[in-house]
């Protein structure tokens, strides 16, 4: 099992990860992660842990992780809208069908300011597309 492991283990965080080598070839047959970068997607970097210098295998692998990566993110953030549309509809179902008086009341303010917002920010996103002939 261990001869199946990746090279490289990428502990996620919120923005990128950090990078180990994985090590199953020491006498005591365990495994050994060492650290050898920190990955930052958003600022697309990629940081050697201490004193490492990362070798071009290193960091092709990395790279080739945060495209990766990039595109899972990417991808989630678009199903999360749909989502977002989802809730929208059966949010209206449920004002319309299911909700007392006292939940609207609870609910209608933070509901109204949210739809302004997000209705101000795609009309002006639209207007600009538009304006660009897009």
């Amino acid at each position: 099992m261990a001869g199946d492991l990746p090279k490289y283990y990428f502990r996620v965080r919120e923005n990128g990860a950090f990078v180990f080598r994985v090590d199953t070839e020491n006498r005591q047959r365990r495994i050994d992660m060492d650290q050898i970068a920190v990955v930052n997607i958003r600022k697309a970097e990629i940081k050697p842990h201490g004193d490492r210098v990362l070798s071009e295998a290193d960091i092709a692998a990395i790279e080739e992780w945060m495209a990766e990566r990039a595109e899972i993110l990417a991808h989630r953030d678009m199903d999360d809208i749909f989502r977002a549309v989802d809730y929208l509809n059966t949010t209206t179902q449920w004002a319309q069908s299911r909700a007392t008086d006292e939940q609207l009341e609870d609910v209608t303010d933070a509901l109204l300011l949210a739809m302004h917002d997000l209705r101000t920010v795609l009309v002006r996103k639209k207007a600009d597309r538009l304006m660009k002939g897009e």
